[in-house]
């Protein structure tokens, strides 16, 4: 049972992923949050969220680069395949070592009516880890900040679409600032140089800031970037909101970790803002 009273979903990977205790959690989290480039005012950002040992310091070292509002839409792979295809959990809070991070019921709602694709459904949530693992760095870096998660496990590039350009209506409607996150990893599970070679063509796509042709590369390609689809949804809504720059901050991959470069999982964090006013 992973959620408590009150719709409270208590943490699915804590002391797994990322420390249980309170305090080593903060600590870690602080020490990853690196600046390795002047700060800007994000639309959307793309983070890793494997086991912090692999991919905190990639995670922080791009919330680092960014200033991000106190109101986000999380959007996430669905790794488990409960719930429906695009699953949206609308209200209650999420609990991590940290606290509890409420979900914005009102912004929820406005997806809602926006994208008729969208359904409310926590079931995807329960043991999904991939935004589980952002929200200790977004409690850190924000402190108080609200929220809503949406699992995709649909790759169909129309639907897709049209959910990035239904997220920017809503989102460009908001008397208060919002910025999308997306948790996803990059490809998996061969070697470094392949890994490589894959990943730059699909992140190639994401700096040109170009949905479509991430979306063919990764399904032509074969390559594996498991939260590809929050990033085609997220580069629509990113380019409609009025985005026009994408950069990668940091790259890497677990065999820096391991020491075994012939079978990795590898990591990328990306910000996408607003370069011309």
């Amino acid at each position: 049972m992973l959620f408590g009273g009150e719709k409270v979903r208590i943490p699915a990977v804590a002391g797994a992923f990322y420390p249980g205790h309170p305090l080593q959690l903060k600590t870690a989290v602080e020490r990853f949050l690196v600046r390795t480039m002047e700060p800007v005012r994000a639309v959307a950002v793309i983070v890793p969220h494997a086991g912090y040992i692999y991919s905190g310091a990639t995670a922080g070292k791009t919330y680092a680069s960014v200033e991000l509002p106190k109101k986000l839409v999380i959007l996430c792979p669905n790794h488990t395949g409960y719930g429906e295809p695009l699953s949206l959990m609308a209200s209650g809070a999420w609990a991590t070592p940290l606290g509890e991070v409420p979900i914005d019921g009102s912004l929820a709602e406005a997806l809602l009516s926006a994208a008729p694709e969208l359904v409310d459904d926590a079931s995807a949530h329960r043991r999904e880890h991939a935004v589980e693992v952002q929200l200790p760095f977004l409690q850190v870096m924000l402190g108080s900040f609200s929220f809503v998660p949406i699992a995709l496990g649909i790759h169909d590039y129309p639907t897709l679409e049209s959910l990035g350009h239904s997220m920017a209506r809503v989102l460009s409607s908001s008397r208060e600032p919002v910025a999308i996150v997306v948790s996803s990893d990059m490809n998996h599970y061969e070697d470094a140089g392949t890994n490589r070679a894959k990943d730059d063509v699909a992140l190639d796509a994401v700096t040109q800031m170009a949905p479509k042709a991430l979306h063919e590369a990764v399904l032509t390609r074969h390559i594996t970037m498991c939260g590809f689809a929050p990033a085609v949804a997220a580069l629509v809504a990113a380019k409609d909101l009025g985005a026009d720059k994408s950069e990668v901050v940091d790259y890497t991959h677990s065999g820096i970790v391991t020491g075994d470069d012939n079978e990795v999982v590898s990591y990328a964090g990306v910000r996408i803002y607003k370069e011309r006013a």
